[in-house]
C-alpha cells in the first residue's frame, strides 16, 4: 500500500516501488557534483543483497521524493575472507535533500530515521560512506557539502579519517627511465611480471582477500579481463598485483593495487604502477583515477611521485552509541 501525505506537508517513509525515478531526479538536483543514474541505483542499491526498503528513508512532498537517507547493514558476508556480517556496524552510504527545502529539518529527520533503523538492528557504529562494495564515495566532501558536516555533528558524528582521491593524465605518458632501470634490475634478480593465467586467479583472490581487503578479492573474482591485471612473482609466489577497470564503471579507474609488506622497499609498487599506466595508455585511455588512499600513507606518496594530483578530499564521519 502506498503511503500518501497531505498537500504541502513533508512525509517520511521507507522506499516503495515506483520511487526510483523521483529518487534519481532529487539526487541529481541535490548532489550535482556526484550525479547518479537509474541503472546505478538499480544495480548498486536495489539489487544489493543487503538492501532493505525500510532502511532507504525518503522524504515526500506533494507526491514527489525530495530527500533521502540510505541505511544499510550486512545481511550476508562481503566475501569468504570477510569477518562475517560485521554485526555491530552500519552505514549511511548517501543522503541528500533538495536545495529548496534545506534548513527546514528534513535532512536531520532523514538521517535520524536512518540511525534509528540501524539501532533497531543492533548496530552501534555507523559510518557515513565507506560501505563496500557499493559506495558512492569513501567519505564526505566537506568542501562541496559543508552543510552536511554541521548536520551530522549535531547528530553525534565525528570525523575519524581522511581519504584522498587522485587523478593523472595519460596524454603523452611514458615510463620514467629510472623506473625502467629499476624494473630491469628486479627482473635480473628473479622477479617476474605479467598478466595471470586463469589458473592463477584463485591464488590471486586469496592473496588479495587475506593480505589486504575482502572487497579486493571480490573485485578480482568478478574481473572480466586478465589483460588488465598484472602480477609480480618471486620464486613462484605472488609478491604484488595491480589492476584497472576492475569495478563497475570506466576502464580509467585504477586499482586495486597491493604489494606484500615483506617486499616493500624493493620498488615493486613503483614498477607495477608505471607498468599499469603504460598498459592503460596503450589502450588509448586518456587518464587514470581512483577514489581513495590514506592521507599520509606510503601509497599517497607513491602516487604523487608518479604524477597523480589530489582532486578531492573525503572525510569519513562516524557515530557510535558508546
Amino acid at each position: 500500500m502506498t503511503a500518501t501525505f497531505p498537500a504541502g506537508v513533508v512525509g517520511y517513509r521507507g522506499f516503495q516501488a515506483g520511487d526510483e525515478a523521483g529518487l534519481v531526479e532529487a539526487w541529481n538536483l541535490s548532489l550535482p557534483a556526484d550525479p547518479t543514474t537509474r541503472r546505478w541505483v538499480r544495480d548498486r542499491v536495489l539489487l544489493d543483497p543487503n538492501f532493505d526498503p525500510a532502511g532507504l528513508r525518503v522524504a515526500v512532498l506533494d507526491g514527489r521524493v525530495v530527500g533521502c537517507a540510505y541505511a544499510v547493514r550486512r545481511l550476508v558476508p562481503l566475501s569468504p575472507y570477510a569477518a562475517g556480517t560485521e554485526t555491530e556496524a552500519g552505514w549511511i552510504p548517501f543522503f541528500f535533500v533538495e536545495p529548496g527545502i534545506r534548513g527546514s529539518g528534513v535532512g536531520r529527520r532523514l538521517v535520524g530515521e536512518a540511525l534509528d533503523f540501524l539501532a533497531r538492528e543492533g548496530r552501534n557504529r555507523v559510518d557515513v560512506a565507506g560501505y563496500t562494495p557499493n559506495y558512492v564515495a569513501p567519505g564526505l566532501d566537506l568542501e562541496l557539502y559543508p552543510q552536511a558536516r554541521g548536520l551530522l555533528e549535531k547528530l553525534g558524528f565525528r570525523v575519524v579519517t581522511t581519504a584522498l582521491a587522485m587523478d593523472r593524465s595519460l596524454v603523452g605518458y611514458a615510463p620514467p627511465s629510472e623506473v625502467l632501470e629499476l624494473a630491469a634490475k628486479r627482473l635480473a634478480e628473479g622477479y617476474e611480471v605479467g598478466c595471470p593465467a586463469d589458473g592463477e586467479l584463485p591464488e590471486l583472490v586469496r592473496f588479495a582477500g587475506t593480505g589486504f581487503n575482502p572487497d579486493w578479492a571480490e573485485a578480482i573474482r568478478r574481473f572480466p579481463d586478465n589483460e588488465r591485471l598484472l602480477v609480480v612473482r618471486k620464486d613462484g609466489r605472488i609478491a604484488g598485483f595491480t589492476a584497472y577497470g576492475a569495478y563497475q564503471g570506466p576502464a580509467e579507474r585504477f586499482g586495486p593495487f597491493g604489494v606484500d609488506p615483506a617486499e616493500r622497499g624493493t620498488g615493486l609498487g613503483k614498477i607495477l604502477l608505471h607498468r599499469t599506466l603504460a598498459r592503460m595508455r596503450a589502450e588509448g585511455l586518456h587518464g587514470a583515477w581512483f577514489l581513495w588512499t590514506g592521507e599520509d600513507s606510503p601509497a599517497a606518496r607513491l602516487y604523487l611521485g608518479a604524477g597523480f594530483s589530489i582532486t578531492r578530499t573525503y572525510h569519513l564521519m562516524r557515530w557510535t552509541s558508546r
